[in-house]
């Protein structure tokens, strides 16, 4: 048997600690199962893996599916994931797996095909992150019956060969939680940065943003609505900039578009993800009195004056 090149080493094992920032890690140092001497090398690897996965901007130029119908198109699967109860990693694989195979199988998939690279993306997903996946006959069910479950095996075989069975694309989540950590954050300031990611899934422009700075940019909009006495200069900390790696001005674009994303949230057709934080499972944020303030108005129009 021929022996496979080895992987490629990890860029730089984690940054050396900034003089008055704390080790986060050595909380869970008594914990032998959260394995906190190699959390620094493993996200210092998941940032090298995003780069390896990233999407293109505009990755459907030219082809038959636009980006309101990838917008349609997630907006629906939102509401199957919550539908089937299954969770939040599961939905953004789902998001990962269809930008990734649309960007280099694009311009061959049929508008009445999107929906079966939808479902299919999803079954995938399913089976990586769920303990008791949906089983393919429900993926069918869901359509109803617009696909059988031979179109979606056939699918799911085209999308893992495309992505070459490359599922381990890192999730915004991975990086909200370990950022959220270094922030001392609070349940609530967590939960509205889950809603702001949550909102920009089915925005097209915001497709190529990577997972890292996706991540980062909803944890700060959170923490700059929340927080009263902060400025746009105050609110990302010397802790965040370190676990994060981004400083307040490589975030500020990304943070506008998310705002501007939540501004116009209530004339948007796709209302998924507003209605489903309107829970008390989640807090209720969605209509939040600082989702609709002068900050995050401000901040939608690009404007800095005062914050």
């Amino acid at each position: 048997m021929e022996v496979k090149e080895e992987a490629a080493p990890v860029e730089n094992a984690a940054p050396e600690l900034p003089e008055g920032v704390a080790d986060i890690d050595l909380l869970d140092a008594d914990n032998p199962q959260l394995c906190a001497e190699y959390v620094p090398t493993m996200y210092t690897y998941l940032r090298q893996l995003e780069k390896e996965t990233a999407v293109k901007p505009d990755f459907l130029k030219g082809c038959p599916i636009n980006g309101k119908m990838r917008g349609v198109l997630l907006d629906w699967l939102i509401e199957v994931h919550l539908q089937f109860k299954l969770l939040q990693e599961t939905l953004y694989m789902t998001v990962a797996i269809i930008d990734r195979f649309l960007q280099f199988e694009g311009l061959t998939i049929r508008r009445n095909k999107l929906q079966l690279v939808g479902v299919t993306a999803m079954f995938v997903a399913s089976k990586v992150e769920e303990m008791y996946a949906p089983e393919i006959n429900d993926f069918v069910y869901i359509t109803d019956n617009a696909y059988s479950s031979s179109e979606i095996r056939q699918m799911e075989l085209r999308i893992l060969r495309t992505i070459n069975f490359g599922l381990g694309r890192p999730l915004p989540l991975h990086f909200l939680r370990r950022n959220s950590k270094a922030g001392d954050v609070d349940v609530l300031q967590h939960t509205v940065a889950k809603y702001l990611l949550e909102a920009s899934i089915t925005e097209y422009e915001m497709a190529h943003c990577s997972p890292s700075i996706t991540a980062a940019a909803a944890l700060f909009l959170a923490l700059r609505l929340l927080e009263p006495d902060v400025t746009l200069a105050t609110c990302w900390t010397e802790s965040l900039q370190h676990y994060s790696s981004y400083t307040t001005k490589q975030l500020i674009p990304v943070v506008c578009k998310m705002a501007a994303i939540v501004v116009k949230a209530k004339d948007s057709k796709l209302t998924t993800v507003h209605t489903k934080y309107t829970s008390k499972k989640f807090l209720k944020v969605s209509q939040m009195e600082e989702l609709k303030g002068d900050i995050i108005q401000k901040l939608a129009a690009n404007n800095m004056e005062g914050l």
